[in-house]
């Protein structure tokens, strides 16, 4: 039994098909028409065929976790027409520092012989999740400046 190591309809003519309507697709009317990518295989969430995860037989998607970690998503491309096995996770815990991280990103991609071309923006949203899951810092006490304005705070308390 041989492996199917292509899928039997070609990338370029689904994305044709698929470009203007699909699930991924969000469209806004405002800011010139914009059209953006809820795909989770889509690093940029542009509606573009070059990050369109559903499209392309190499994707790569990197989300969130919810303990302050990053799980990167990969397609096999063994099993292209096989939506529900087609898919392979790797996770860091939020106890890793971020270049170790990053570090572990380009590796993987590179290994398994992934897009050069998305490893860059592999690494750039995983560097925006790392940050928006930093705790904030609260705003300090504003302090007092000017010899006046300290006299008028002594003589109010």
């Amino acid at each position: 039994m041989s492996e199917h190591l292509q899928s039997n309809v070609s990338q370029d003519l689904v994305w044709e098909i698929c470009r203007p309507n699909n699930s991924y697709l969000v469209k806004r009317k405002s800011g010139g028409g914009s059209q953006f990518s809820r795909d989770p295989l889509n690093l940029m969430n542009k509606h573009s065929r070059k990050y369109a995860g559903f499209v392309n037989n190499k994707a790569v998607g990197i989300q969130p976790r919810e303990d302050g970690g990053i799980t990167l998503t990969t397609k096999k491309h063994k099993h292209l027409n096989r939506p529900a096995a087609n898919k392979n996770e790797v996770s860091w815990s939020g106890n890793k520092s971020g270049p170790k991280i990053y570090k572990g990103i380009v590796n993987y991609t590179a290994k398994q012989g992934y897009r050069a071309d998305l490893r860059q923006e592999a690494v750039a949203r995983a560097s925006a999740i790392r940050q928006s899951q930093r705790p904030k810092k609260e705003d300090p006490e504003p302090k007092i400046r000017g010899s006046k304005a300290k006299k008028a705070e002594e003589k109010a308390t």
